[in-house]
Formats: C-alpha cells, structure tokens, sequence
C-alpha cells in the first residue's frame, strides 16, 4: 500500500510540473518551485546547442530566445522512472508573424522541482515555412 501511495505521489508531482512547465513557455514566468535552484538544462536546436546550471540561467535562456508570450495548443505527457517526457507544439506572435515549433522536454524530478531538464527543439517556422510544409507534405496526424 505504501508503494502505491508513493506512485501515485510522484505521478501526481510529476503532472502538476508538467502544466507548470506548459504554463511557463506560454507565460515566461516559472512558478515558484517549478525548477531546483541548481537546474541544469540541456538546450538543442537545429545546428546548436545551449547549456545552464542554474534555474535563472535556464529561465534566461528561454527567455532570450522566446521573450514574447505564447500557447501550446496540444501537449502529450509521459511519465518516467525520474520524472516525465512532455511533447509540446508552441505558437506565439513576433515581428508582425505568426511563428511554430515542437519541442521534447525530458525533465527529472527531485524533491518536487525539476533539477534537469534536456529541450530538443525544431527550430522556429515562420507562417511562410508553415505554408511551404503544408503545401509539400501531407501529415498523417497533426
């Protein structure tokens, strides 16, 4: 019984996290314990890559490159052994377009906050590159 009190603990942490982290990429303000003061993320996009240790320096890095707010019009949580996998598709408006990109969080959870976090993103389309890959690719699902 004890176990299962736990799980579904850890399972219940790891989903609150989770719409805390969705809320963060649509706000750009993380909530207070959403990440350990010594997060580490791990940043990946198209032909770079980005790394901090600290949760204000993940928060800047996030900001840097997103400072503008935005929604995340469908998600998918998985949860894992550590933590959790969240799959998201983000929108936000910039320099007079509408822009998209899907990004992978894979997130450790320790104490209640996540102390590491690896972002693999697409890269950001403009609505011209949208319409390109619309116009070129018939997806399966969306």
């Amino acid at each position: 019984m004890t176990t299962d009190v736990a799980i579904s603990q850890t399972t219940r942490t790891a989903r609150e996290l989770a719409g805390q982290l969705i809320d963060f990429l649509e706000t750009g303000t993380a909530t207070d314990g959403l990440f350990a003061p010594d997060l580490f993320t791990d940043f990946t996009m198209p032909t770079w890559r980005l790394q901090a240790d600290t949760a204000e320096g993940s928060v800047d890095l996030r900001r840097a490159g997103h400072p503008m707010v935005g929604r995340v019009p469908r998600s998918r949580l998985d949860l894992t052994e550590r933590g959790f996998v969240l799959e998201v598709e983000e929108n936000w408006q910039a320099n007079g377009d509408t822009w998209y990109c899907r990004e992978l969080f894979r997130a450790d959870v320790v104490d209640g906050s996540i102390a590491e976090l690896a972002v693999y993103c697409t890269g950001d389309w403009s609505s011209a590159r949208v319409a390109e890959h619309r116009a070129a690719v018939t997806l399966i699902r969306p």
